[in-house]
């Protein structure tokens, strides 16, 4: 993973509850290569009509919130079913992170294990900054995570929490194995003196 970096960036106002993974990418697509069209599923069945035209009333086909790398979106984001691949087309579409005021528990652990940023911010919070993006298309956002800060279009700062053992991974852009692995040698120490010590445990009959 990429270690997370302060960025600014255009934002994309999502004004719909309860956004499930289904609709984040549909089943049909979770087989799919990793390839470059993999952006291209995100929110398809929203995003395209039956014949893939682009439906001119969905967000990321408007002038504006084309290209768009933060998502302003309501409560209940990434709820349904547990799909890792949700995450994934948020970010080869080029989603950087999702501001909402909830999430699906486990689309917010996805999005952390993946480097993706879920930011929780109070509901009147997202729906001003929805509201500000709907004003002014093409408005960015600033997201420091360092700070644990975003900054809207006209400048208003807001706080924002996250655990600490899970903003530090992110910064520095590891997921579960590479923090595992910067402890290879303590585990490989351990299990050297386990092996000495515990040898009617460890020892194989001949």
């Amino acid at each position: 993973m990429e270690p997370f970096k302060t960025f600014s960036a255009v934002a994309a106002p999502l004004d719909m509850l309860n956004v499930d993974t289904d609709q984040v990418i549909p089943a049909r697509f979770l087989s799919r290569p990793l390839d470059e069209r993999y952006g291209t599923y995100l929110f398809h069945d929203l995003r395209f009509d039956a014949d893939g035209a682009e439906k001119p009333d969905f967000v990321m086909n408007r002038e504006g919130f084309r290209g768009a790398e933060v998502l302003v979106a309501d409560r209940n984001f990434g709820c349904g079913s547990s799909r890792e691949n949700a995450v994934t087309a948020l970010a080869a579409a080029g989603f950087k992170a999702v501001i909402a005021p909830s999430f699906g528990d486990i689309f917010y652990s996805n999005s952390l294990k993946n480097g993706f940023l879920p930011i929780r911010l109070p509901d009147e919070t997202c729906r001003r900054l929805r509201e500000m993006l709907h004003e002014g298309p093409g408005g960015e956002v600033t997201v420091d995570l360092e700070s644990q800060t975003v900054t809207a279009p006209d400048q208003s700062t807001w706080s924002f929490e996250i655990d600490p053992f899970q903003k530090n991974k992110v910064l520095q852009g590891l997921d579960d194995i590479d923090f595992t692995m910067q402890y290879l040698g303590e585990i490989e120490a351990f299990e050297k003196d386990y092996d000495a010590r515990m040898t009617w445990v460890t020892t194989r009959p001949q």
